[in-house]
């Protein structure tokens, strides 16, 4: 084994031991992969547990690993995805394969996880960060999930999540969705909206919270991802986990959460996107 791959190897046995989930309460915990979080629902140990998105690819290892820690050998029974996007659905197709379990997305994402549709090329005019910059570059291609996909039923109602139901919050993307949990008023939003400034670089690695509007480089209606916001916001939720950021709770969740769908068009909706908006 020559340098460079003893290298390799002992950074990948790094990321693994330390590949672990953050609890935010005794049933939901996340775990980051770079740029984007996944999300387990269940406690620990729990053998009914499942995987909400599957972050970016390559880091499919350090998911099971994750869950491994938390949940011993068991499988989740479903993963379920939030929207299509690549830093959502990157190790999608490992982990199923691994775990053999179903995904499922809202019908209206169907085409752009069966390889059948590309999401639009990023907007590099957004943002005026490094991630925004780039964005054109960050894959829009299909992925095919057909082996495993299945639509969200009209119903709402989630397989394996009685007590969770699906909040559709397009704008982002068309089938994008949140869950929420109405007994403690648990929120998980996807990318409807986050709380770290996604285009942004340093804020990324950073983690500064703060409730931002959805990634804008990758928003291609603010009309409707206005009134996603404005119909989470009236949910009052206590906690909120988000696709990109970490966890926001009680009184800042709520404030910050108000102010942005009180002034969506300020704070979220690029100025030169305004005179569309």
């Amino acid at each position: 084994m020559d340098q460079f791959e003893h290298h390799e190897e002992t950074n990948e046995n790094w990321h693994m031991a330390h590949a672990e989930a953050e609890q935010v309460l005794d049933d939901v915990a996340f775990y980051r992969t770079l740029i984007a979080n996944v999300i387990f629902l269940g406690k620990e140990g729990a053998e009914d547990w499942v995987l909400v998105d599957c972050g970016i690819g390559h880091y499919s290892k350090r998911i099971m690993e994750a869950a491994e820690k938390r949940y011993g050998g068991q499988p989740p029974q479903a993963i379920i995805l939030t929207h299509g996007h690549f830093d959502h659905v990157g190790s999608a197709k490992k982990l199923a394969d691994h775990w053999r379990v179903p995904i499922y997305i809202h019908p209206m994402e169907m085409d752009y996880v069966t390889g059948k549709r590309d999401y639009p090329v990023g907007d590099a005019t957004v943002g005026g960060g490094l991630f925004a910059i780039m964005s054109p570059f960050f894959p829009t291609d299909p992925v095919d999930l057909s082996k495993y996909i299945h639509p969200i039923p009209n119903d709402g109602n989630l397989p394996f999540l009685k007590e969770w139901r699906v909040i559709h919050t397009p704008g982002h993307t068309p089938g994008h969705i949140s869950l929420f949990r109405d007994k403690d008023r648990t929120l998980i939003t996807g990318d409807a909206f986050i709380t770290v400034k996604q285009e942004s670089s340093l804020a990324v690695f950073i983690q500064h919270q703060h409730v931002h509007g959805p990634p804008a480089y990758f928003t291609h209606n603010w009309n409707e991802a206005e009134k996603s916001v404005q119909k989470l916001a009236k949910l009052n939720p206590a906690v909120a986990v988000t696709g990109h950021g970490l966890p926001m709770e009680d009184e800042l969740l709520a404030n910050q959460l108000n102010d942005l769908a009180a002034n969506f068009k300020e704070l979220a909706v690029p100025k030169h996107k305004n005179k569309e908006h």
